[in-house]
């Protein structure tokens, strides 16, 4: 596995040196642990629905989604009537896909759950990144869709610190023999985990940068 500063060097060939890759780098949100749990709630609604549909009709549909959806207070998604849940069958002001639209009402439940351990943005914000597989888990197990890359997505937007396994991350991971195909075994999740601890104390790089720098080494 090459070293950080190795996989650095090939980003900064391919995207015209050292400065355009840095212009080019994400970091976290540090006001992350401050964002409303109505937040959270909005952008897992977001990328669940943006999973597999086109992003852009997602978008232009946004506004219609937040006022269906009650802003997306916890309360009157997760105790979201049969009568509420018809309706918004009907609503053309958003994309009328049964399944997804009960992710909010079960997703809000999980919201609501977290507030016991602290609420979701200590919960979330706190998670430590030497175990940011073990945040995707948890979303994964108590969550409705949150799985894969769209949870990987949520914190993205959210600004919490992680890494994305994109296409061309994937690659350098591959290349770098940390994976021999896309990580979706525990086993594998836990090798791409200790890879990018190891370039974060190589690095102090945050995981959101490092997870830049190799998806740029590929595309």
């Amino acid at each position: 596995m090459r070293s950080f500063d190795e996989i650095y060097e090939i980003s900064a060939a391919r995207h015209g040196g050292a400065e355009a890759l840095e212009a080019k780098l994400i970091r976290p949100d540090p006001d992350v642990a401050k964002l409303p749990e109505d937040r959270w709630l909005s952008l897992m609604t977001k990328c669940i629905f943006q999973a597999g549909f086109s992003w852009k009709v997602i978008e232009a549909k946004w506004p219609g989604f937040e006022a269906a959806f009650d802003q997306f207070t916890l309360g009157p998604n997760a105790f979201m009537d049969d009568e509420k849940f018809d309706a918004l069958l009907r609503n053309t002001e958003i994309v009328r896909n049964g399944a997804k639209i009960q992710t909010v009402r079960d997703n809000a439940g999980f919201l609501l759950d977290l507030r016991t351990e602290g609420g979701a943005a200590e919960v979330f914000g706190s998670w430590p990144d030497s175990d940011f597989i073990g945040l995707l888990e948890m979303m994964k197990k108590r969550g409705s869709r949150l799985g894969g890359n769209t949870g990987q997505m949520v914190m993205r937007f959210a600004g919490r610190d992680g890494f994305v396994l994109s296409k061309d991350v994937t690659g350098r991971l591959i290349a770098e023999g940390v994976i021999d195909k896309p990580a979706t075994s525990k086993t594998a999740l836990k090798s791409v985990q200790a890879a990018f601890n190891d370039w974060q104390q190589q690095s102090e790089r945050s995981l959101m940068e490092i997870s830049r720098v190799l998806a740029m080494s590929c595309g």
